[in-house]
């Protein structure tokens, strides 16, 4: 009996290991990036494919192909509507862009709740910097900006501009926002150039690449405020905003709002996704080789000598969140609309 149940579960193992090689062997696997080349999301694109190979029975290739434009939406509408629901495309862009879908924009043509969520690195954390020889030093120095600062964003559904104007909402700083950038790389040339002065980023960007490893050590930008419930302890002395909103006495359905916005850093700061309908056993086989590859000791190796924080986020987990971000009252959409100007 022992042997027959051991035969059987042999075959069944047998039979899996082969449907994953017959599949995938001889492959190639693309990886879309909705920001261009050299930012985060392009080199952790990059990582968790080379990675993710030696984790799929059959081992195959995988490609990393920058998609950009409207902040990620692009390549968000291209995994959603145009890819083949095969397994092999794979997509990674902005973790807020389900805003866009909650107050209907037009250019939104993907269904958050319905994409395949395969995995994501560390929640995300954000941060609000300013160039460091601007006249605003402090936070009560921004509301009361005569001329607001520019702050730059590639467009409406990133954190580059959803930040700003919820600061503005909560502790009633003034700033302008410059949308059109093609991605980060150009917001922070434009910060250096002194087009604008401003930005809205995650920590794991700030602390992660250049230029910002040189601006920390030459003390170019200022960090004036942090999202986290308590304050990282590399910027020990900026304030959440939390704090802010308390000591600024923030009307709660604002930090309702607050709530509302934040839990995008919950999706991580750079999501791995596929379309939807892909078969369940690839699903299975792709949130596999993710889960494995974030574990692994050479990618974190790996990750640590490029700065990338790494405290994978289980694709099951993101696709239960998906679905509850996508739930909310009237009220607050209402309120979202109004903040994103729509």
């Amino acid at each position: 009996m022992k042997t027959l149940l051991a035969l059987l579960l042999f075959s069944l193992w047998s039979h899996d290991v082969l449907a994953q090689t017959s599949f995938y062997e001889g492959k190639t696997v693309k990886i879309i990036v909705g920001y261009p080349a050299g930012t985060t999301h392009d080199t952790w694109a990059r990582l968790s494919a080379q990675y993710m190979s030696k984790y799929i029975h059959g081992n195959p290739n995988f490609i990393v192909q920058s998609m950009t434009g409207a902040g990620s939406m692009v390549a968000a509408n291209y995994l959603y509507g145009i890819a083949k629901p095969d397994g092999l495309t794979l997509g990674t862009f902005n973790a807020a862009l389900y805003f866009e879908q909650l107050i209907g924009r037009k250019e939104v043509q993907f269904d958050w709740s319905k994409f395949t969520w395969v995995g994501s690195s560390s929640p995300a954390t954000r941060l609000f910097y300013i160039r460091s020889d601007s006249p605003y030093s402090t936070i009560q120095d921004l509301r009361k900006a005569s001329e607001p600062p520019k702050c730059g964003t590639s467009g409406r559904g990133t954190t580059g501009y959803i930040l700003p104007k919820l600061f503005e909402e909560t502790l009633g700083l003034k700033l302008a926002i410059v949308t059109g950038y093609p991605g980060g790389v150009e917001v922070d040339l434009a910060i250096e150039k002194g087009e604008i002065q401003c930005n809205a980023t995650s920590l794991a960007v700030f602390f992660g690449r250049e230029p910002f490893h040189s601006w920390r050590k030459k003390g170019f930008v200022r960090v004036l405020i942090q999202t986290g419930r308590k304050r990282d302890s590399r910027l020990p002395d900026v304030p959440t905003i939390y704090e802010l909103m308390d000591q600024y006495k923030t009307a709660e359905s604002s930090r309702r709002l607050t709530t509302v916005f934040l839990d995008a850093g919950r999706f991580g700061s750079w999501p791995i996704v596929s379309s939807p309908g892909i078969p369940n056993e690839r699903i299975k086989i792709l949130r596999d080789a993710f889960t494995k590859a974030a574990g692994d000791p050479d990618l974190l190796a790996e990750a640590n000598k490029k700065q990338l924080e790494v405290e994978p986020i289980l694709g099951e987990e993101l696709e239960t969140l998906a679905k509850e971000v996508m739930v909310q009252p009237r009220e607050m959409i209402e309120r979202l609309k109004e903040l994103l100007g729509q």
